[in-house]
């Protein structure tokens, strides 16, 4: 069976064909800020994303020919993890979707290949997977109740995949999962589910590249009436200009680190910054599970930093544990659980 893989990241768009389990050709790229700007909504990137994977696979000699497409999934209802086929009311919610990212386009940008060469096109496990404990949905404001919002995916691959170097399964460990990556979510892993794990998105935990994250809620509400901003540009504060990128004006991440490494500034202070606020979500996921986690687990693409790594180890390392399993591996589980549901593996479900 030949399977192409469709990824859009934040700031990236990756792609891959598998023939069964087998990789054969894969490409992406990182998006420069400069090109992302010119959109107010990240759904309004839909013909770039789509413009820059034809380009890629007619560059790759790549015809338009597959047995199944599948997409990392979007910001959708809550639903338990599992593979889904993309259908049209999966279609209006993402296109409708409360919150903004690119994964949104990842069910929209697969359909339309999977229409052209007439075979199915599927999500699996995607970002709004909820498995969390009653008593973590609680804020301080009844009317606002914190969601689960991560990198659903590659947190329970990266997990399923450390159970079997020890010969165990996912289900019989706890574990605490920092993926960082555009994004960073930190999740805690009790026995099989996610009982605790900031929004990664919307404003919550460690900032990242280009997020916010946790603000004191004073302060912003300041900036909100200050007459300065209106909300899309606040929102885009929380969500794709703040973080790194709005002290150092980039969000590649290899230059940040290569020069805070190099000493420089403002990107050394920034980025140690950021990596201790990563640290601190550590901290409260160890206490999430009373401190009986088996291993802390760092991966997404800042894991293959060793400066990061070096700085962020010490402060954690107390705890449990580190493992350090770099990349997002989302790629090779979404072409896994393609090959499953079409071998009758895995169930496919109804969104």
């Amino acid at each position: 069976m030949k399977i192409l893989v469709i990824n859009p990241g934040s700031t990236s768009t990756k792609l891959a064909v598998y023939n069964d389990y087998t990789p054969v050709w894969m490409s992406g790229a990182h998006h420069p800020v400069e090109e992302l700007e010119r959109f107010q909504h990240t759904i309004d990137q839909y013909d770039y994303r789509m413009a820059f994977i034809r380009k890629r696979l007619a560059d790759g000699d790549m015809q338009i020919s597959f047995d199944a497409v599948i997409a990392r999934g979007g910001l959708l209802k809550p639903l338990m993890g599992g593979v889904y086929q993309v259908n049209e009311r999966m279609k209006n919610d993402l296109r409708h979707a409360e919150m903004d990212h690119a994964c949104n386009l990842g069910a929209l940008l697969a359909d339309e290949i999977a229409r052209e060469c007439g075979c199915r096109a599927f999500i699996a496990d995607p970002v709004v997977v909820d498995e969390m404990q009653e008593v973590a949905r609680y804020t301080g404001i009844p009317g606002i109740r914190r969601k689960s919002v991560f990198h659903a995916l590659n947190s329970k691959a990266v997990s399923r995949q450390y159970a079997a170097t020890i010969n165990s399964r996912y289900e019989e460990l706890n574990l605490i999962v920092a993926h960082m990556g555009g994004g960073i979510s930190v999740s805690a892993h009790q026995r099989g589910k996610v009982i605790d794990v900031n929004n990664a998105l919307d404003g919550e935990g460690p900032f990242s590249t280009e997020r916010a994250g946790t603000l004191p809620a004073g302060q912003l509400v300041d900036l909100c009436f200050s007459g300065r901003y209106d909300k899309g540009q606040i929102k885009r504060m929380i969500h794709g200009r703040g973080g790194l990128s709005a002290y150092t004006g980039i969000n590649d991440m290899i230059t940040i680190a290569r020069e805070a490494e190099e000493g420089e500034e403002p990107y050394k202070t920034a980025l140690d910054a950021m990596l201790y606020t990563v640290a601190k979500q550590i901290g409260a996921m160890h206490v999430c599970l009373h401190g009986k986690e088996d291993a802390i687990i760092l991966t997404g693409g800042i894991a293959h930093s060793q400066y990061c790594m070096d700085v962020l180890r010490p402060q954690i390392e107390f705890m449990a544990p580190v493992v350090v399993m770099p990349g997002e591996n989302e790629i090779s589980s979404l072409a896994y659980n393609a090959i499953g549901v079409m071998t009758g593996k895995l169930e496919l479900k109804e969104y």
